[in-house]
């Protein structure tokens, strides 16, 4: 319960955060209805710096500081042997593509989904016997998030039951590692692959994903199959941004991806 509770007190936090940037500590902890030390406590044990150093990661130019500092080159993540399952940015992920074949004949069959929190808000979650094979953000979606999330596998039979991903999903946030099924078309796949070589507090271009996946000229189809990544966070698609450092657009909500981002580099620097 205490876990789920931070979760709340953070996503909160975050929502306060972007709306007012320049919003100083006690005023932060007094809509938290906490104290200021205890706020602070909370958040740099979660975010790994204050909230005054986590609203300078969260400026609008960060992104392009971070295209310069750390633009990560896929090409060469693969040379270095991050290009199948074990450590894969910041968690220990384990993952499973369907197979072309498999995908042709209509997807996975059956699918469990339910609602869980998370530090950037509400989720929806879902995933087969083999793993997560979907979460999205409600932050800016609502309820919407559920069937966005679900009609990727028309083929498919969907279940609520929270307690067959319960694990995972607390896994994934806390930075334990997850187990994943990526359900998709094999180029698609070969897109989210490419995402998984990026670590975390680095990005990458959409240029740059495409030539690293043989398909120099499909940029377009990149960004497309990187908008269409139905894990989130987990497949990092909110750190390919376009080549002149702009942010791009993110399915689940533009303050989202800033959040997600200024976490990473806070993190990465802490």
């Amino acid at each position: 319960m205490e876990h789920s509770y931070h979760y709340q007190v953070i996503a909160r936090a975050l929502r306060e955060i972007d709306a007012a940037p320049g919003l100083g500590l006690e005023a932060l902890a007094a809509r938290m209805e906490m104290s200021p030390a205890h706020f602070q406590r909370i958040f740099s044990a979660w975010v790994g710096v204050s909230p005054k150093k986590y609203q300078q990661y969260l400026a609008l130019d960060q992104a392009k500081r971070m295209l310069a500092t750390r633009h990560t080159v896929l090409e060469t993540a693969m040379a270095t042997g991050l290009s199948g399952p074990g450590r894969l940015h910041d968690l220990f992920l384990t993952w499973e593509a369907m197979t072309p074949g498999d995908y042709a004949k209509g997807g996975p069959g059956l699918i469990h989904w339910g609602w869980f929190d998370s530090p950037f808000g509400r989720i929806v979650a879902a995933g087969t016997d083999k793993g997560l094979c979907g979460m999205g953000f409600a932050a800016e979606m609502g309820e919407a998030a559920l069937p966005d999330l679900l009609t990727r596998w028309p083929g498919a039979e969907t279940r609520e039951d929270p307690a067959r991903l319960r694990d995972w999903v607390s896994q994934a946030f806390g930075g334990q590692g997850a187990h994943l099924h990526l359900i998709g078309a094999p180029f698609q796949i070969k897109v989210w692959e490419a995402l998984l070589r990026v670590p975390s507090g680095h990005v990458t271009t959409y240029g740059d994903i495409a030539t690293a996946i043989g398909a120099p000229k499909a940029v377009r189809a990149v960004g497309t199959a990187v908008g269409r990544n139905p894990i989130s966070y987990l497949i990092p698609c909110h750190r390919a941004l376009r080549r002149d450092g702009a942010l791009g657009g993110y399915h689940w909500g533009l303050p989202v991806k800033r959040a997600i981002l200024a976490y990473e580099a806070a993190r990465l620097e802490a």
